[in-house]
């Protein structure tokens, strides 16, 4: 490590009004200067097969959407949990168990077995090499948000045109239509934050993304893919025709701009289901489902590093709402699980229904179109944040006073108990299948 210190909400706000106040005065040098980080340096994180590596040009390790003990992304001071380990996130930290079960889904995931396939059998055996490990490789949780995190894998960015088209149409199965969009959005909106502090940034661009391979593409036999970079990081586990999409962590800043001609807009159907939910609520309701504390720099705690994370649960219970703000909850969590395939989306929509009673909304901060604010989804099957956070290195009259925008957002969906990187089915079938 290079002298980095665990960090306090108080102290990352202070740490990141810091560095952008040297980044708009002094530039590139008084960054690296004030974070301890010059190109080539690197922090590792203990516990970590894939640590934070060294700054890229113009930014700082664990710079945009980086993130220290916040668990907004594995940065400094976050330390990855072996996948042999993870348990999930919990209330208390007792895993609630017969929650999820190896069943039929009616879901076919043919076409997502041969579009994994194809990919694969479209590179090279050193690619194909780099990027394959065991169903139950530590590689699963190896992720981060961090955009100078030394990842493992084939990098998007390295591969010929018609190989990347096979990884997108890997992603294009897996996703929905709007979940494909938003991937790519954030992948060029992460190349619109590199040439708008002046390019030459390798980890700022659309093609620094990898894709990494747990298991063998296969109907019958468990096995999932990784997706992830700066601001995406999206899990699939595969066993049979049942799909767990989740950690999905997706993020970007800016979330609005013009890039290459096309105007980008990002988390409106995030930000205006949430802000539907709160309104629909009384006077009684808010006192329960409002935090006494306003919303900070970052709120987030499902991030990176927090496979298992002990939440309770906070806010108001969805045992407590009417008919109709039960279906605006429902709503925000659709958003959410809307990314992934239309077909898999409805059984997972349909799990998260069944818990509703149980499923807790809570919110810090203002309730304007245009506040900065935290949200969270929280069942036992389902977690999901959003987290509105300081512009770091975009819109520097923002960055500069450490305020909180939606010019900077941070989400994650989890399946709490067990069930991330399809931990608990892959239990259950090694338990009664071998």
């Amino acid at each position: 490590m290079h002298g980095h210190r665990p960090h306090t909400p108080a102290s990352e706000r202070s740490r990141r009004w810091f560095m952008n106040k040297a980044l708009l005065a002094g530039g590139v040098a008084a960054v690296a200067t004030m974070t301890g980080c010059s190109n080539g340096s690197s922090d590792t994180a203990s516990s970590t097969s894939a640590a934070p590596s060294g700054a890229p040009s113009g930014m700082p390790s664990g710079g945009p959407g980086g993130g220290g003990g916040g668990g907004g992304g594995m940065g400094p001071g976050v330390s990855q949990v072996k996948y042999a380990d993870v348990k999930g996130v919990t209330a208390d930290g007792t895993v609630v168990d017969d929650l999820f079960t190896v069943h039929s889904t009616g879901v076919s995931t043919d076409g997502l077995v041969k579009a994994a396939q194809a990919f694969l059998d479209g590179l090279s055996a050193k690619e194909r090499k780099s990027c394959t490990f065991d169903v139950d490789a530590d590689e699963w949780t190896a992720w981060s948000n961090v955009d100078g995190y030394d990842r493992k894998g084939v990098r998007m960015g390295d591969l010929t045109e018609k190989k990347r088209d096979l990884g997108y149409a890997l992603l294009g199965v897996a996703l929905s239509a709007d979940g494909l969009t938003q991937t790519r959005n954030i992948m060029k909106l992460n190349q619109f934050l590199g040439d708008s502090n002046g390019g030459n940034q390798k980890t700022l661009t659309e093609g620094h993304y990898f894709f990494t391979f747990m298991g063998t593409p296969s109907t019958t036999k468990p096995w999932g893919f990784q997706y992830e970079g700066h601001h995406v990081a999206i899990n699939y586990f595969v066993l049979g025709d049942q799909v767990v999409a989740t950690p999905t962590f997706m993020g970007s800043e800016p979330t609005t701009a013009t890039y290459q001609g096309e105007k980008i807009s990002l988390f409106r159907p995030e930000t205006t289901a949430g802000l539907a939910m709160i309104r629909s609520l009384t006077a009684a309701q808010l006192a329960k489902a409002v935090s006494s504390q306003g919303n900070g720099n970052e709120d987030m705690k499902a991030g990176a590093g927090s496979d298992n994370l002990k939440l309770a649960y906070e806010g108001l219970r969805g045992s407590e709402l009417t008919a109709a703000q039960r279906k605006k909850l429902l709503a925000v969590a659709a958003v959410y699980i809307g990314y992934i395939s239309e077909g898999h989306a409805e059984v997972r929509t349909a799990e998260v229904e069944k818990h509703l009673d149980d499923t807790y909304f809570y919110w810090m901060g203002e309730t304007k179109d245009d506040s900065a604010f935290y949200y969270r989804v929280h069942s036992p099957v389902v977690l999901i944040e959003y987290d509105a956070q300081a512009p770091l290195f975009y819109h520097g009259a923002s960055a500069a006073n450490g305020t909180p925008s939606q010019e900077h957002i941070h989400t994650v969906v989890r399946t709490p108990n067990g069930g991330d990187y399809g931990v608990d089915l892959l239990k259950l079938h090694l338990d009664n299948d071998h």
